[in-house]
């Protein structure tokens, strides 16, 4: 009796503890959104549904998986060869190389697409130079395939997305043990054999999560496969809902994509279902990298630049001459000081909130443990997996309804408008970034927790400290530099974040990143370089955490 009193007054204390409270609160307002996107998704609409299914999702999931299937191809094979360079051979060039080939992280999609396309078009400097050399005077002589295209989509996607591949691939070669190779070496199997029999076999899991977080921002991209052409379906809900202003068959749309996201999970978890992989990591020694010289060092390095100078100094070295140039016409142009200040307060209120959510679920999950914080935890880490603008249309459904019933209960209370309460301020915005992002808070939160000893909890309370006592004393000082890196990654984040700002934007707001698309948008690409130099300034930032922190796995 007296245990089953115990337990029931432990099931009491954890539902009404405020950290529970916060993690249930916080897994609603993410389960909200795809909710919203279900009901209204559900709802008759006549022959609109038939409309959808007839004409504009076979084009739309044909170009997806199109895309998907080649970009994933391409971030697979250079994220995974250019982790064995590094990883398996020594070659001067190799320590800068190693965090180099993590630089294109720092240039979101949308830019990449902006910079190619005004570096390869018929009268930029590649094709300008090509036709000199050549002796052409005109590109009406001579001129190269147009960028716009779905070759073009998929290279600038897994040119910018491999270092996801490369960074999870490279972390694993890193720990598979030397006595492997060495055992392999023994029998007769070449280098080259043992990286096809040996290391990529066991590197698989690593392959297939970086891949699948490659694959998740190719589906949340809005503005690249638009300044491509390419039809995504992640674009056709943006069109039906702005364009066409037809809500309902964005819903549709995007309820169809939520399944494509589910699907494309699910498959992953399956390819990997009878996968085990194990190492005795507390004697394991890593492989002896093979020294390069002569030829051998310049291929090896010229490999391992190649993605670095398409993905990140190309791009990058454009929009550094660009900005230069439209900077000493024109100086700072007052929107760009607006949506920079925009950016910056917006970005740093959602990282604020979302760190104290993150910390609240982690914290949680840390003090009551059980499946039902896991549960929450899981479930609150949803957004990360729901492209942005599919998140944004569930997030206006339910707070376009929050602002009419306040509006209208104001507006018989004082005869005047309220006008967009949450839309109007930001709100929207701002829990469009929380919802989407809560995932890199509450995982590297909760890894940094995990790693003080429940011993110091206990210390603590001998000493009298309280939980909120041991909470300040205790685990904010011992998690800071988590909560740091959440941070940061988070911050910039919500900075390059594009769908869910373009969709839920208050009335005369430009970030960054709107303001870039808007200028591409309209053909003015000198006009938006400044900004775009702004976010890949930015962004190099957790590039740089990330550097520092690949360091420490050797």
């Amino acid at each position: 009796m007296t245990d089953l009193t115990t337990g029931r007054h432990r099931r009491l204390a954890i539902a009404i503890s405020p950290w529970a409270a916060m993690t249930l609160l916080t897994a609603a307002l993410a389960l909200l959104p795809i909710g919203a996107i279900a009901f209204t998704a559900m709802a008759n609409t006549g022959s609109l549904w038939g409309h959808v299914v007839q004409h504009v999702l076979p084009q739309s999931a044909w170009n997806t998986l199109v895309l998907l299937l080649g970009s994933g191809l391409i971030a697979t094979m250079v994220g995974t060869g250019a982790a064995w360079i590094v990883t398996a051979y020594d070659f001067r060039g190799r320590g800068v190389l190693e965090w180099a080939l993590l630089l294109p992280l720092a240039v979101p999609t949308y830019i990449m697409a902006y910079a190619y396309l005004d570096i390869l078009n018929p009268l930029g400097p590649v094709q300008g130079m090509l036709r000199f050399v050549l002796g052409y005077s005109s590109p009406r002589e001579f001129r190269l395939p147009d960028l716009r295209a779905m070759w073009g989509a998929v290279l600038v996607f897994g040119f910018v997305l491999y270092p996801y591949v490369y960074l999870t691939t490279r972390a694993m070669f890193l720990t598979q043990a030397a006595n492997v190779t060495e055992a392999a070496r023994t029998l007769g199997v070449s280098r080259g054999g043992v990286f096809w029999r040996v290391a990529l076999p066991l590197a698989r899991p690593a392959i297939a999560v970086g891949v699948s977080l490659a694959l998740m921002e190719v589906l949340n991209d809005v503005g690249a496969s638009q300044f491509l052409g390419v039809r995504t379906l992640t674009a056709s809900v943006y069109t039906t809902w702005v364009v066409r202003t037809d809500l309902a068959g964005a819903t549709q749309i995007a309820l169809a994509m939520l399944t494509f996201v589910v699907a494309l999970l699910v498959l992953e978890r399956w390819a990997r279902r009878n996968q085990r992989f194990a190492s005795n990591a507390q004697s394991a020694r890593q492989m002896q990298r093979q020294q390069l010289r002569g030829i051998s060092a310049l291929i090896a390095l010229g490999l391992g630049v190649a993605p670095v100078l398409i993905g990140f100094a190309g791009p990058a070295l454009y929009l550094c001459v660009a900005a230069i140039r439209r900077f000493e016409f024109a100086g700072l142009s007052p929107a760009l000081m607006r949506a920079t200040l925009n950016t910056i307060s917006v970005s740093a209120m959602a990282t604020l909130i979302i760190l104290i959510l993150g910390f609240a679920v982690a914290y949680a999950s840390r003090l009551h443990g059980g499946r039902w914080s896991s549960g929450a935890m899981s479930v609150a880490s949803l957004g990360y997996a729901v492209p942005g603008t599919v998140l944004a249309i569930g997030i206006l459904i339910p707070v376009a309804a929050f602002d009419r019933t306040i509006g209208g209960y104001w507006r018989e209370l004082t005869g005047l408008s309220s006008g967009l309460i949450l839309l109007g301020s930001g709100a929207a915005l701002i829990y469009a970034y929380a919802a989407r992002f809560m995932a890199i808070s509450t995982g590297g939160i909760d890894a940094g927790l995990s790693r003080i000893p429940p011993a110091y909890d206990q210390a603590a309370r001998t000493l009298g400290h309280s939980a909120s006592g041991t909470l300040f004393k205790v685990h904010l000082p011992l998690s800071r530099p988590a909560l740091t890196a959440a941070g940061l990654l988070v911050f910039v984040d919500c900075m390059k974040e594009l769908p869910a700002t373009l969709l839920l934007r208050p009335l005369n707001f430009e970030s960054l990143a709107t303001l870039l698309y808007g200028e591409a948008a309209r053909g003015t690409y000198e006009d938006a370089a400044l900004a775009a130099l702004l976010i890949v300034a930015i962004g190099i930032l957790p590039v740089i955490l990330l550097a520092r922190t690949a360091r420490t796995i050797r």
